[in-house]
């Protein structure tokens, strides 16, 4: 009797995340996992089953890898784009967008790029059009007595219509031991046009800021461009400058373009992988590393998300509009919400760029 009695009974109540679909015993679990995981619109989701993945690579594996939800899997196979991961609405519309989201590489340039510098004409007003940006790149030779100190000798930057801005070698600092030519083509003569670091710096810097003040800038970047590029923070170190970090967009660094573990992917990965084509064929060359990050950048600026709901924040020195959290509650409210209000009050732990696309508002 006991076990025909326990067999009748209800199943226990699983609280559901709405986000990734985890299940937990215990409310305050679903809770916690929330506080964690960071969920939000930003986060990559499966176009068909909605589900919440970390990164992109979480989402193709969701889709494509060995262990692919079998429906998912399938619809996926016939109606989606294996480059930015959407869902179409069926094989004649997916041939199209194909058409399109696979992209031609860039022309390789090499050392044959003549030097360019626009630093003193060039100068775009963008305010009706959200944030610009540029993209950089270097090109490193080896310093010390084996070779494995990073120097910058060759510098390139471009626009977002692609255009070289500005291009040149750079005097190194200290002596060269290796110019690491199988990669970098270059040799001591390319050296004899090569601009002092300085003058490289100001003119770089001259290009970011496009006219506006450094005070500007550190506050909400006004005309500034943002500066795109992969492992910024090595770069600007062998040029010796700064640059606010919210002005920095790094494919490197960008969660949704990370390993889930949050270890960065190469750029030949990312190209490959989000663009269809392959670059550093033959060596490293800046222009097609330039082309290919502004690229990245463009296509995750473009995604179109859902704005999250805000409300108004008043204090003493300023109006500011505030997102709700988590944190904003008390443990007794947040057990009374359902796991849709729970998701509503989740929020990222990254700054998407698909913010950069909006009109900037003047202060």
């Amino acid at each position: 009797m006991d076990s025909i009695h326990d067999s009748l009974k209800t199943p226990s109540l699983r609280h559901k995340c709405s986000a990734c679909y985890k299940q937990y015993k215990k409310k305050e679990h679903l809770i916690e996992h929330m506080r964690v995981s960071y969920h939000s619109v930003h986060q990559p989701r499966c176009g068909v089953c909605l589900k919440h993945c970390k990164s992109f690579e979480s989402l193709r594996e969701h889709l494509m890898g060995p262990l692919s939800k079998s429906n998912c899997s399938k619809i996926f196979s016939e109606q989606g784009c294996g480059l930015c991961l959407r869902v179409l609405d069926g094989p004649e519309t997916l041939s199209e967008h194909q058409d399109i989201c696979c992209i031609t590489a860039p022309v390789h340039q090499g050392t044959s790029l003549p030097p360019t510098d626009l630093s003193d004409c060039y100068e775009e007003d963008r305010s009706d059009r959200g944030l610009g940006a540029i993209a950089m790149d270097c090109v490193m030779a080896g310093g010390g007595s084996d070779g494995a100190l990073d120097i910058c000798v060759w510098i390139c930057l471009v626009d977002e219509d692609e255009k070289l801005i500005f291009n040149t070698f750079v005097q190194p600092q200290i002596p060269i031991t290796n110019y690491r030519h199988e990669v970098t083509g270059l040799k001591e003569e390319h050296m004899r046009y090569a601009m002092p670091l300085k003058n490289v710096q100001e003119k770089v810097l001259k290009l970011l800021l496009n006219g506006e003040s450094i005070g500007k800038l550190r506050s909400n970047g006004g005309k500034a461009k943002l500066l795109v590029g992969h492992d910024l923070e090595h770069d600007l170190d062998c040029l010796r400058m700064n640059y606010p970090d919210h002005m920095l967009r790094d494919t490197a660094r960008y969660h949704p373009l990370m390993k889930t573990n949050l270890v960065s992917h190469s750029l030949k990965y990312l190209t490959r992988a989000y663009l269809g084509y392959d670059i550093r064929q033959d060596g490293h060359d800046p222009y097609e590393n330039c082309v290919s990050v502004m690229r990245l950048y463009k296509r995750m600026r473009s995604l179109d998300h859902r704005r999250q709901v805000m409300t108004l924040s008043v204090t003493p020195s300023c109006i500011q509009y505030v997102a709700p959290n988590l944190d904003s509650h008390s443990a007794k409210d947040l057990e009374k919400m359902t796991p849709d209000e729970l998701y509503e009050m989740s929020r990222t732990n990254f700054k998407c760029w698909c913010h950069d696309s909006r009109r900037v508002m003047q202060t």
